[in-house]
């Protein structure tokens, strides 16, 4: 019978693929994904058919993969990270019939990918934030980096700078200095858990000094975290 798998690769690596995600990868007939997704897989299943599509035709692909499987096949439409945070899963489960069976795969998170090169920013409450006004409105977006940073929530901040969106990071950072100290450790990560991954320990204060763009994940610690050994942490509050 075929099957759906939505399935978060993580950053692409096969060692940071959870078991279930390659296998799940293995067991497909046909794995489809934006290309550079595609990319980061196809040496690990040069067999499979590998369909890629571009950017911004979210919709269309997931009517492909419920194409796919309707014919027979056993298809992965696959995600970096993880599939149900800002990936695929959440669409396809919009349009997919019932007849199918769909499965979501979790995968490691650029979240997490980043923070566990940074050291232990992500110890204490946070909260993930898209600065991506594609399908969001940017008053929205400001509204939650506002209260989250009212909140002291570590924050880690996708898609934080595009060529066509060059403001929203320094907005972001305008509003996160209300609240939070210009000292604030913040880890700059640039292709998480990639070939050619790359970590800037800054500060708020001199976050925008830094090289930034969509392949970039922030994180802006609380007004705890603090440096040590060249690592960000964020303590949890144990006593020792």
């Amino acid at each position: 019978m075929a099957k759906i798998y939505v399935v978060g690769i993580g950053p692409g690596k096969k060692g940071d693929m959870t078991f279930r995600a390659y296998d799940a990868l293995e067991k497909s007939d046909v794995i489809i994904g934006y290309k550079t997704y595609i990319d980061l897989i196809k040496e690990y299943f040069p067999e499979k058919e590998l369909i890629s599509s571009p950017m911004k035709k979210e919709v269309d692909r997931c009517r492909e993969v419920v194409e796919i499987a309707e014919s027979g096949k056993t298809v992965s439409l696959i995600s970096s990270g993880d599939a149900g945070i800002y990936g695929m899963a959440g669409i396809m489960l919009e349009i997919v019939p019932e007849s199918i069976e769909t499965e979501i795969i979790p995968g490691v998170t650029a979240s997490n990918a980043a923070a566990a090169t940074a050291g232990a920013p992500l110890m204490h409450d946070f909260a993930t934030i898209s600065l991506s006004d594609l399908l969001t409105d940017w008053d929205l977006i400001k509204k939650r980096v506002d209260l989250a940073s009212q909140g002291d929530f570590v924050i880690s901040l996708y898609n934080p700078k595009s060529k066509g969106r060059t403001t929203q990071i320094e907005d972001a950072a305008e509003i996160m200095l209300k609240y939070k100290s210009p000292e604030t450790p913040v880890a700059i990560v640039r292709n998480a858990g990639r070939e050619d991954e790359r970590v800037t320990a800054a500060t708020l204060g001199t976050m925008l000094e830094h090289e930034i763009d969509m392949l970039t994940v922030i994180i802006i610690g609380n007004s705890k975290t603090f440096m040590k050994n060249g690592k960000i942490i964020t303590p949890r509050g144990y006593k020792y």
